[in-house]
């Protein structure tokens, strides 16, 4: 038996090591690789040095992390649309939920004015806003949708998830965001969309919440299972491929 073949995995963010899910993702990824018998690489990439994008055309998967306002908000968005069009399997978290509602809201949408009330400029259509109830280190009771990737990764049960946000989904577009392939997959106790994925690819789910906080207690979280995963499965048929 061919043993498996070492995912390339990038971590989309400009790194800073006082951010507390920048240290837990190491973490997080170690329990993957451990309980999935599954070697793996884990690569940095500054959203400031993203250039056209190629240097995330060899990736089985990218993770758009918290951070936010990135150094280059475009860096971001331009590896968010990649891995949304290359069916890259794709996880955000915090920022990258943020995010992945903006690249989504301009180039599918169409909305060439989404923006995120950070960084907004006035008359902009503010898809990312800020939360009238902050969530800075706080924890909710979220419930996963039915027939999402979510509701199979939390057995269908409610879940308490970690914070550290002041921005999210605006409620105001939440319909016509949903609309189409992206669909809410997680709501809060008010019934606020708290993580979205999307119909039709092999995986590409963001969440506002930071399971990978979970790591820091030792507990491999489910998502970032489920997303290392759906990489494996891209690598194995890509090298299945390469050998015909």
């Amino acid at each position: 038996m061919r043993p498996a073949p070492t995912l390339e995995l990038v971590l989309v963010g400009d790194r800073d090591e006082a951010i507390t899910a920048h240290r837990a993702i190491p973490l997080a990824l170690d329990l993957a690789s451990q309980a999935l018998d599954q070697p793996l690489q884990a690569r940095w990439l500054a959203t400031d040095e993203i250039g056209d994008g190629s240097a995330l055309h060899a990736a089985h998967g990218v993770w758009c992390v918290p951070g936010s306002p990135y150094r280059s908000m475009d860096g971001a968005l331009r590896a968010i649309r990649q891995a949304r069009e290359s069916g890259q399997p794709f996880l955000g978290t915090c920022g990258g939920f943020q995010h992945a509602v903006v690249e989504y809201a301009r180039h599918v949408l169409g909305w060439v004015d989404a923006e995120h009330e950070e960084t907004a400029g006035a008359g902009e259509r503010r898809v990312i806003h800020h939360l009238a109830c902050e969530l800075v280190e706080q924890h909710e009771r979220l419930a996963p949708l039915p027939g999402t990737r979510l509701h199979a990764v939390y057995e269908g049960q409610p879940f308490s998830e970690g914070y550290r946000c002041r921005f999210g989904l605006n409620p105001d577009f939440v319909a016509a965001l949903t609309a189409g392939p992206l669909k809410a997959a997680a709501q809060g106790p008010a019934g606020d969309v708290r993580a979205v994925e999307l119909a039709g690819h092999p995986f590409f789910v963001a969440a506002l919440f930071q399971p990978e906080r979970q790591a820091l207690q030792g507990n491999l979280p489910g998502l970032v299972r489920a997303w290392v995963e759906a990489a494996a499965v891209r690598a194995a048929e890509q090298e299945a491929r390469s050998c015909c």
